[in-house]
């Protein structure tokens, strides 16, 4: 097999990790999978950016930072953004 096609029938996640990238897409596969649900969770509510801002006490462009998926976030900003809307945050070690 020519070097070009060495990672035909491994895994993505082997592929990432041999790139050295494993933890960063994952970090930012999480990130937005967060998001996602917080976006539809807002929608659902039909609560903006400012009022989300309002409620977490803090401003709007903190919120445009959360709602980034390439800009990390602390936990206690993911927490938080979770409780003002009623929901809570599960982190889970698979």
């Amino acid at each position: 097999m020519s070097s070009k096609h060495k990672n035909i029938g491994s895994r993505f996640e082997d592929f990432l990790k041999e790139e050295g990238i494993f933890e960063e897409v994952e970090i930012a596969a999480a990130k937005r999978a967060f998001v996602i649900q917080l976006e539809a969770e807002m929608k659902k509510k039909k609560i903006g950016k400012s009022r989300l801002a309002k409620i977490m006490k803090t401003s709007r462009t903190a919120i445009e930072r959360l709602l980034d998926p390439s800009r990390s976030s602390s936990l206690t900003t993911l927490t938080e953004a979770a409780l003002a809307l009623g929901k809570h945050l599960k982190l889970t070690l698979i």
